[in-house]
């Protein structure tokens, strides 16, 4: 009998769609190097073309601003080393002002430039997680530069509030970033209503391939190459193209604004009926972020169990198919609590015991069930070997 196996991993990563790979297959002739003047060239980049316009209509921009790369870890590295190279060219605008929560690709790199001797201020969080807007007011001045705020937050899915964030950044003549990675697909993303002057995803966040995505910028705004040896990209981000990945991005983007709605209503319903059960069937459990559908992405329940280990929980429902996260798939390695948690007021012991459930598109009402049915047990069973110990 085969293994069941029940993935609320999607966070870290999704499946490929069908419809992707298809797609993908279906325009295995378009081989050629679009960089090239012959047919099979002209083909391939007209292939690219199509794509970056589905791009540019899923994130409601300009298809000028779309530059593709290898995702949104690059996307978010070349934000900041853009203002890196603005400060070292003796700009008084030379400050960065991020957040506690971000992503590790911007938390690392900020981490980097700190040590380096840049300015960096960090913008701390409430209890659910979102930023402090009054904060974020105090931190950005006259000498900031740039100024990133991620859309959705990738361990407890809240929802940033960066409309408003990339109005303090104008209002102080700052550029603003958002790291729209986990949104893109679950709620609808305009860089016009956000006001956004740069902009990151990942194609394998939406049921795309993996290794390609996008940093989008707008017109005018700076813009440095950031992979030099060629003309692709404008001559930003030299390298032969990846033509079938990009059009596998093409094709995620189209399902994704085609299908936005009902994903939404899908995941926020699977996720409404496993955090009603677990209440319900788990004594003495903390749901992290807001239980508000306007506040959290709907695929997103991140919940800790005291007097239990996350790892330990991960382990034993991995034992029954069920595949989870302890947080970020960026951290994976790291004995440390969430960065994210404790950002939000979460102590140590409740920060190790969480663990997150991503909901996707290929996931269903009986997966659910079939979670409620192995993780009451599995958390009593935690927690007895816990007392044990002590």
């Amino acid at each position: 009998m085969d293994r069941r196996v029940v993935y609320l991993d999607n966070n870290g990563t999704t499946r490929m769609a069908d419809e992707v790979i298809s797609f993908m297959h279906e325009n295995d002739d378009l081989y050629g190097n679009a960089s090239s003047m012959h047919t099979l060239g002209r083909e391939a980049a007209a292939g690219i073309e199509w794509a970056r316009n589905e791009v540019a209509s899923l994130i409601d921009a300009e298809p000028e601003g779309i530059y593709f790369t290898s995702g949104a870890s690059e996307s978010n590295n070349t934000v900041l080393n853009i203002f890196r190279d603005v400060a070292d060219r003796g700009d008084k605008r030379s400050r960065i002002v991020t957040t506690e929560i971000e992503h590790p690709a911007t938390i690392e790199t900020v981490r980097y430039l700190r040590k380096k001797g840049y300015r960096i201020d960090l913008c701390p969080v409430d209890s659910i997680g979102r930023i402090k807007l009054d904060e974020l007011e105090a931190l950005v001045d006259d000498d900031t530069a740039l100024v990133s705020v991620m859309t959705g937050n990738n361990e407890s899915g809240t929802i940033q509030p960066v409309k408003e964030a990339a109005a303090i950044a104008h209002k102080h003549g700052a550029y603003f970033h958002t790291d729209a990675t986990q949104a893109i697909g679950k709620i609808p993303v305009s860089v016009k209503d956000i006001g956004a002057d740069y902009l990151s995803l990942s194609a394998h966040k939406f049921y795309g391939p993996k290794g390609i995505g996008v940093l989008y910028a707008k017109p005018s705004v700076p813009l440095s190459p950031f992979v030099h040896g060629g003309h692709q990209e404008k001559g930003m981000r030299a390298g032969t193209y990846n033509n079938q990945a990009i059009l596998g991005l093409g094709k995620a983007a189209e399902l994704a604004r085609e299908n936005l709605e009902e994903e939404h209503r899908k995941l926020w319903q699977m996720r409404t009926a496993l955090r009603k059960g677990i209440e319900e069937r788990i004594p003495d459990v903390i749901f992290n972020g807001s239980d508000d559908e306007s506040l959290c992405l709907p695929g997103t329940l991140n919940v800790s169990f005291p007097r239990a280990e996350g790892e330990s929980i991960l382990l034993y429902l991995d034992f029954e198919g069920i595949e989870v996260s302890t947080g970020s798939a960026c951290a994976t390695g790291s004995l440390e609590p969430s960065y994210v948690l404790l950002a939000s007021g979460l102590d140590v012991e409740l920060a190790h015991g969480s663990v997150r459930f991503s909901f996707g598109r290929y996931n269903t009402m009986d997966d659910v069930e079939y979670v409620l049915e192995k993780l009451p047990p599995i958390i009593e069973k935690v927690r007895s070997m816990s007392t044990r110990r002590v």
